[in-house]
């Protein structure tokens, strides 16, 4: 995916934020489409979800120095999670055998491994939302909005302060959109497109959690 990726964003066919907003709207429809079954029951592929969640790491990578906590937070995970669906085929399938272990909360366990990737996936979703709409219209306002309602609750002080100090490093609004290969206008359709989608399959892996009895405060 990487070299294909490389090749379609240099040659302007495909930006970043297309990617992103396609990958989950497909997400969306599949659950969509079995919105007639019981929702616990709408089985999503593990390889389909982690190569639309291996989309946002681009992302990632374009803001620098106050997100790289997200390379463990997220790329990582991402990462095990896709090594995992060579012999789990949904997201079902590795909540219900770390609760069989009780291995649900585990450093590693794979179910820890997807709670910290919906936080990821929700980090951006809050981050467009504030893109456009702080009223300084900066980077770091819509950033520093993101992290604290969606991250910050569940991190240690240390790492807060590490990113509150790491905002200071994110690039300019222009510059990410320079980054992104977008206008105001393009950046903001395509984001608005990602926060539609994703809400749904942020919701539905909230859902997968909550039908085993798990919290979702960790």
């Amino acid at each position: 995916m990487d070299g294909v990726a490389a090749e379609s964003f240099s040659d302007g066919a495909v930006t970043p934020l297309s990617a992103i907003a396609d990958a989950f709207e497909e997400l969306a429809k599949l659950l969509n489409s079995r919105k007639d079954e019981s929702k616990e029951e709408a089985r999503l592929r593990l390889d389909t979800f982690c190569d639309a969640c291996s989309w946002v790491s681009i992302l990632f990578g374009c803001l620098g120095l106050a997100f790289k906590f997200a390379e463990s937070e997220y790329v990582s995970k991402v990462h095990d999670l896709k090594e995992a669906s060579r012999t789990h085929s949904t997201l079902q399938e590795i909540l219900d055998l770390d609760v069989s272990n009780g291995t649900v909360k585990k450093q590693g366990s794979h179910s820890r491994n997807l709670r910290r990737v919906r936080q990821g996936l929700d980090l951006i979703r809050a981050l467009f939302e504030h893109f456009f709409s702080t009223e300084d219209h900066t980077l770091k306002g819509a950033a520093s909005t993101a992290y604290a309602q969606v991250c910050a609750p569940y991190h240690s002080w240390t790492v807060r302060t590490a990113v509150a100090a790491g905002m200071y490093a994110l690039p300019t609004r222009d510059k990410l959109l320079h980054k992104l290969n977008e206008t105001d206008q393009s950046a903001e359709k395509k984001m608005r497109r990602y926060v539609s989608a994703a809400l749904p399959v942020i919701e539905y892996i909230d859902k997968l959690y909550r039908y085993r009895n798990i919290s979702l405060d960790w």
